[in-house]
């Protein structure tokens, strides 16, 4: 199938969703972060729903960060490894990246294609899987499909900002229910705090480090390799090895970072 880069509307529809809590059901909520989980039709599909409150952090800093590869690798302790393939437009890309499951799990990574846009004073980023030719399936992790991820960026009072993550996702296995409640319970909240935090180190972090170079909001200072439409296509999950990790018991499970709750 073909691959298409975003427009207005799709952007629109996303911040709706983000917004909206229809057929939401609240899993998680403390200390300024929310959890939404929603069911769907297919069990192997994943649908979960964010929200933190930033204090002291305005939404174009929280932009920022999201964007910054190099200031990922400081905060992100859950990446293996992240980076550009290429870019589409001033505003699209493609990228890779993976990430470590708590064993007894399989790492996970994705190909996806990323659209960003300021609309008023919001700012929004999402990205859905797609293949590349030269970036197949590795033999060490599970590929797993982004069916729409993404951020909704909005101002919220003086240097204060949300955000919102939704993302609805294919990780290609049969996961035990003990997985998914973790994910809602502990993974999910702690991943909007680490965002938070280190978007309160961000501006230090950045005027040390090349201040003037954010090319998702300057597209001349893009140095990527230019990736045409015709080289992507859509990653469908039934093309994917899917895995059975529903057997797996919680018993087994390690992970090398304390969990906050």
């Amino acid at each position: 199938m073909p691959v298409q880069i975003p427009d207005d509307s799709d952007f629109s529809s996303f911040k709706d969703q983000c917004l909206s809590l229809d057929g939401w059901t609240s899993r998680y909520s403390k200390g300024g972060v929310t959890v939404w989980c929603r069911e769907e039709e297919s069990r192997t599909v994943q649908r979960l729903k964010m929200r933190i409150i930033c204090k002291d952090v305005s939404a174009e800093t929280l932009y920022d960060v999201l964007h910054d590869t190099s200031y990922r690798k400081k905060w992100d302790s859950n990446m293996i490894e992240t980076y550009d393939i290429g870019r589409l437009t001033a505003n699209a890309d493609v990228g890779y990246y993976s990430w470590k499951c708590p064993s007894p799990l399989k790492n996970r990574d994705f190909v996806t294609m990323r659209s960003w846009l300021p609309l008023g004073s919001d700012y929004l980023i999402i990205n859905y899987s797609v293949k590349h030719p030269q970036h197949p399936p590795k033999k060490d992790y599970v590929r797993a499909v982004s069916l729409q991820t993404g951020y909704l960026i909005q101002p919220n009072g003086t240097g204060c900002s949300t955000l919102y993550y939704l993302t609805q996702m294919d990780p290609r296995g049969s996961l035990p229910m003990w997985v998914v409640n973790r994910v809602s319970q502990f993974v999910a909240p702690k991943a909007m705090r680490k965002i938070y935090k280190a978007s309160l180190k961000y501006p230090d972090w950045k005027r040390k480090h090349d201040p003037g170079y954010k090319p998702w909001t300057f597209p001349e200072q893009n140095q990527l390799p230019c990736v045409s439409l015709q080289d992507l296509s859509l990653q469908r999950a039934d093309s994917l090895e899917n895995i059975d990790e529903s057997g797996l018991s919680e018993d087994r499970m390690h992970n090398s970072e304390d969990e906050e709750t």
